[in-house]
This record gives structure tokens, sequence and C-alpha cells, in this order.
């Protein structure tokens, strides 16, 4: 039987490959280019939380599955917009949002699955969430989203706290994994809309 961790997994991959073509055609990349920033989008993160936790074979290696839904998603993204209008950037970050939400629970259930302590468990949710997302927008010339935009990574650490806490619980099986990731879209979605920020540190220069 498929597992829900399993199957939440490739629904992160499929959005966050949507995300990345999205962004490769706003930069008029040609479908090889569309291929590629989708699929780094969608196994960076994972990719990487699975090296520093010395999980091997990593996801995609030991299951071909996760590069065939990142590019059946690049692929149809690719149609569709060529079938319809042009996608508005609000589009991109919502998208942006689903995909944060679902890697930052998945990653920081596979750090615990490892018996890793919980701040590691955290740091690697957060790393799944949005290290995908930093590599499209380095790759495509990008100022990355979690360094510019409303209320992002501190969106992914209260999620992983959140299912941390919840998984404690004598929930029902998967409640905890839904709950969770529907806080983190919850808040990333609020900051979109209202544009919620944490406070920026500005350093003027001073005449002397």
């Amino acid at each position: 039987m498929v597992s829900l961790f399993y199957l939440c997994d490739l629904f992160g991959v499929a959005v966050f490959a949507i995300t990345g073509a999205l962004m490769a055609g706003r930069k008029a990349m040609d479908l090889f280019g569309v291929l590629v920033v989708a699929i780094v989008t969608a196994l960076g993160g994972g990719t990487l939380r699975d090296v520093i936790l010395d999980r091997h074979p990593v996801s995609w290696i030991r299951d071909d599955t996760y590069i065939l839904v990142a590019t059946l998603a690049a692929v149809g993204t690719v149609i569709w917009v060529r079938l319809t209008h042009p996608i508005p950037e609000r589009f991109l970050l919502i998208a942006d949002a689903f995909g944060l939400a679902v890697f930052t629970v998945i990653g920081t259930e596979a750090a615990l699955q490892q018996q890793v302590p919980l701040s590691t468990a955290v740091i690697m949710g957060v790393m799944t969430g949005v290290a995908g997302g930093v590599m499209r927008d380095i790759v495509c010339n990008d100022i990355p989203l979690i360094f510019h935009k409303e209320v992002y990574a501190t969106a992914c650490i209260v999620g992983s706290l959140s299912f941390i806490g919840l998984s404690r619980l004598d929930l029902l099986p998967g409640l905890a994994t839904c709950l969770s990731m529907l806080i983190v879209l919850l808040i990333r979605l609020a900051a979109i809309r209202w544009h919620l920020a944490l406070p920026r540190l500005h350093l003027l220069d001073r005449e002397r």
C-alpha cells in the first residue's frame, strides 16, 4: 500500500516542478531549460536533505517516479501555458506556497525518521522547503524569494515545530501531517495577501 508520506512527497515534487517551469517560462527558456529548472526545483531540497542526513541512495535515484512526475508536471505546464494566457506572478507565488508547505513537513518527518535532534529536524524541514526554490531563483538569475519576499522561512519553522508537536499527540494517522502542511500554507498565503514581513535591517552610511 502506498503511504501518505510518499504521495505527499510526489505531490510536492509536482507542485515545485510547476513553479520551476513557470519561472523558466518567464525567462523565455527553451524546453530543455524548462525541464532542467523544473527538476532542480522539485528535487533540489530533498537531495540536499538526504545527502546531509546520509540517506542513500537519495529519493530520485532509488525511485525514478520522482523524475517522471517532475518531467510530466513541467511538460504539462508548458502545454497549459501555450494553450492559455500567460500566468500571473501571483499564481507562481501560490503554487510555491503549496510546495513549501508539503516539503517542509516531509523534510521534518524524514529527519525524525533518522532519529536526529529536534533542532536538526526543524532545520531539515526548512531546508527541504526552501532549497529547491533558492536553486530555481539562482539559476534564473533572480533574488531568491526567501531573501526579499514576505514571511517565508518563518512559515516553515512554525510548520515544522507544529508537526513535531502534533506528531506526539494521539491523532489519527496522517492528521498531524495534513494539519502542519495547512499551517505552513495559511501563513504563507496570509503573508502574500497582506504583505506580512519580518522587520528589515537598514544600514545607512552616515557622513562623518
